[in-house]
């Protein structure tokens, strides 16, 4: 399309400290939900919720804010340059986790995990829209990859901070922490990152220019195909997010969450790597096709174990970590494919495609968290239909050709 920006522009700053960059901004909000993770059982007795179930409501809510505000942050991205979103996000995050830190009840804390979540909604949306400014295609798929294996970093060991934290503080130490990491990536981000989005591609905030993106989003079969496979998997993600502390819990070894955790994390990190060095060999479409079909096998068996009633928690972390890296080649692979007309939209595209993978997979995580009966069947049930409903939707994409270049 003749409005598209240049195919490649590449980073502005090093590489290496670019992708590190990336990741860091990736992970503030990862670490916003996994190190949360151990400390629901404190934060349920301290502010008076008896239900587990009732706590998954501090994971549910930061999501919820994540992704109501996508459809904010985009525009914003395109109008006024991915940098100064990103700053002005940074520091209402961090205020929003002293506000957390402060809560006196359970609604004040739910309140300012809605808060967090919008706020850090910005470096899934600038994030993305800044690495497309620089690379497309396949060479986007790799940034994202090597950035996704730096932060599968946080997954692996934040729960094991928030359970360090519980041994020498309470719960509200973990927001404090997260406050102070927030300042100093701020710190790091303002010194270095230099603008991306050049001034003669800016767009204003008008209805008009704002709706007519969305449309252009929602209307490129790439585009609106891959986003609701790649939601369909977040939506199994997040279940497994609202989920996992329970069933650990359930086979009687809370202790070694944080070491599940790490190792569905570590899965997930190799599976970027993977991609990081095979995409531009083998291609986006191969290895991310395989990827769901390779989820749907795996969930399948894990599936029938848990039926049977043979499933541990040593096969349950063994076929979830498989299962979990599955879903990381997929996901990686789907999001570079539907940013790949999107270039001259990034910031507003990248809006709209985090606003629908977020909140409609906010909404089944939740279903599949409350859906929770002692074993590990709702949340693998979960990662089952969501393979199958995205190899519908990819097929559909594709038109039936699957696993092409």
């Amino acid at each position: 399309m003749a409005d598209q920006p240049p195919a490649q522009i590449g980073a502005p700053i090093g590489f290496a400290e670019f992708v590190a960059l990336v990741a860091a901004l990736l992970a503030l909000g990862a670490l916003g939900i996994d190190a949360m993770l151990p400390a629901l059982p404190a934060i349920g007795a301290e502010l008076g919720v008896a239900d587990p179930n009732a706590r998954q409501f501090v994971i549910s809510a930061f999501l919820g804010g994540f992704g109501v505000a996508h459809l904010i942050h985009g525009p914003l991205a395109d109008r006024f340059g991915r940098r100064r979103v990103l700053l002005w996000a940074m520091g209402a995050y961090a205020a929003a986790n002293i506000a957390a830190a402060l809560a006196g009840s359970f609604a004040l804390l739910i309140a300012a995990r809605v808060l967090g979540g919008m706020a850090i909604a910005a470096t899934r949306v600038a994030t993305t829209a800044m690495v497309r400014d620089c690379y497309h295609g396949p060479a986007m798929a790799r940034v994202m990859s090597i950035a996704f294996l730096a932060f599968m970093i946080a997954p692996i060991v934040a729960p094991a901070i928030g359970q360090a934290v519980l041994l020498v503080a309470d719960w509200r130490a973990i927001f404090w922490g997260i406050a102070g990491l927030s300042a100093v990536l701020f710190l790091w981000f303002w010194a270095r990152m230099p603008e991306t989005l050049p001034a003669d591609r800016r767009r204003p905030i008008r209805p008009a220019p704002v709706i007519a993106g969305w449309r252009r989003t929602a209307g490129d079969r790439l585009s609106l195909g891959y986003t609701l496979a790649a939601t369909a998997m977040t939506g199994a993600l997040y279940g497994y997010l609202n989920s996992i502390q329970q069933v650990v819990d359930g086979f009687g070894r809370a202790e070694l969450l944080g070491g599940v955790f790490a190792a569905t994390a570590a899965t997930m990190a190799a599976a970027n790597l993977f991609n990081a060095r095979l995409v531009m060999r083998l291609g986006t479409r191969l290895i991310g096709h395989g990827a769901v079909l390779g989820l749907i096998a795996v969930a399948a068996l894990h599936l029938v174990l848990v039926e049977l009633g043979r499933d541990g928690l040593w096969s349950f972390t063994v076929l979830q970590a498989l299962t979990m890296a599955c879903m990381a080649l997929a996901t990686s692979n789907f999001m570079a494919m539907a940013m790949q007309n999107m270039g001259a939209i990034a910031g507003t595209a990248s809006s709209v495609q985090g606003f629908a993978n977020v909140t409609a997979g906010a909404m089944t995580g939740a279903v599949i968290g409350q859906a929770f009966n002692g074993t590990a069947a709702p949340m693998t049930i979960g990662f089952m239909a969501a393979g199958v409903v995205a190899l519908g939707l990819v097929a559909w994409t594709e038109r039936g050709r699957l696993f092409g270049r």
